[in-house]
């Protein structure tokens, strides 16, 4: 008999989202509405912010972020070049210049010290990804005097000292695609202590019914969306404890293998579980299909590889060459992780 297809990613949806999602339905209401607001309302308090602005999409949401914030043509933004295209693209949308850095190899969060060879006088902010839901090093970021956001795409419930990651930066955002820590299908968040800005966002998230003309944008999130939104927000507390749960055993079943396991400097909520090799993963992620077993390169290509610029990353480029994603979330039951344990341990040992 064949092994049974461990997903490297799935969402858990219980019959709580299922019920609210039909509830919305029922009423015939479905577009931007109460269920948004209640959302907005609900995250502002978990995450200890002042408000936040639900949007279409974690993309739309740092747009936005970008926008309030003043971007003009010539601002320089600050980014790790180890993590995707979206940041990247939110740059560009709001008119500024990305400035790519390097980051720590063992945490896979920017770099503090290359970071901090990157700013100039047109640097703008700093996008700071919580990579992988281990926090960055928010405290030596901030002392640099620039404006930072907080990319928390990855680690929506972690802390950072006694205060919840997403409430720290300028502004924060969050995002609610299917595979994310709290998961609608799509959407994201602009978190922030900051009312002017949140204002700003909130205005610029739709176009029509406005006194005034100015480009504005169609990134509202539907009720639906939010529906499954308020659920998953409701145990994400539950979700982070089960994914801790299953790390602490991959640390224990794999601490023998030929492998660096992953550690963070604070805490650490696993929205995934990466290994650093000593050898290139394209085999053994090739190796780990064939037993069932899908895994990833946690980020499909660096973004100074799209440009061709060779040289300012080396811990970037070992990283990418390196790193290994293996399955963890919420509803991996233990038979499964059993297998993905079993698998790695027969190919790395």
């Amino acid at each position: 008999m064949s092994k049974k297809n461990v997903p490297h990613s799935r969402p858990t949806i219980g019959d709580e989202e299922v019920k609210a999602v039909s509830a919305v339905i029922s009423t015939g209401h479905i577009a931007q509405g109460r269920k948004v607001e209640e959302l907005e309302e609900k995250l502002a308090e978990y995450f200890g912010v002042k408000g936040a602005v639900v949007t279409s999409s974690g993309t739309s949401a740092l747009h936005l972020g970008l926008i309030a914030l003043g971007t003009r043509v010539s601002d320089e933004i600050i980014l790790p070049s180890y993590v995707c295209t979206s940041p990247l693209n939110a740059v560009y949308m709001s008119g500024g210049i990305p400035v790519l850095c390097d980051i720590e190899l063992e945490s896979f969060n920017i770099c503090p010290e290359d970071l901090k060879e990157r700013i100039t006088e047109k640097t703008k902010a700093i996008i700071v990804p919580h990579m992988f839901g281990s926090p960055a090093d928010i405290g030596k970021i901030s002392e640099m005097g620039i404006k930072i956001i907080e990319d928390c795409a990855h680690s929506a419930g972690a802390f950072y000292g006694s205060r919840k990651i997403g409430s720290l930066g300028e502004l924060s955002m969050i995002s609610f695609y299917a595979n994310k820590i709290i998961a609608a299908g799509e959407g994201g968040a602009v978190l922030s202590n900051n009312n002017e800005l949140l204002k700003t966002v909130k205005d610029l998230r739709d176009y029509d019914e406005k006194e005034s003309y100015k480009v504005r944008y169609n990134y509202k999130m539907t009720d639906i969306q939010a529906a499954m939104g308020v659920e998953q927000l409701s145990k994400l507390d539950d979700f982070i404890e089960r994914r801790k749960e299953l790390a602490a055993v991959y640390d224990d079943k794999l601490k023998a293998v030929n492998a660096v396991l992953p550690k963070g400097e604070f805490d650490h909520i696993y929205y995934r579980y990466v290994l650093r090799l000593e050898k290139e993963v394209s085999n053994v992620i090739e190796l780990l299909a064939l037993k069932g077993v899908n895994s990833a390169k946690p980020v499909f290509k660096p973004l100074h590889r799209y440009f061709e610029m060779r040289a300012g990353f080396k811990k970037t480029d070992e990283a990418f060459s390196t790193s290994l994603s293996i399955p963890i979330y919420p509803s991996l039951t233990d038979r499964e992780q059993e297998q993905v344990i079993k698998a790695l341990i027969e190919i790395l040992e």
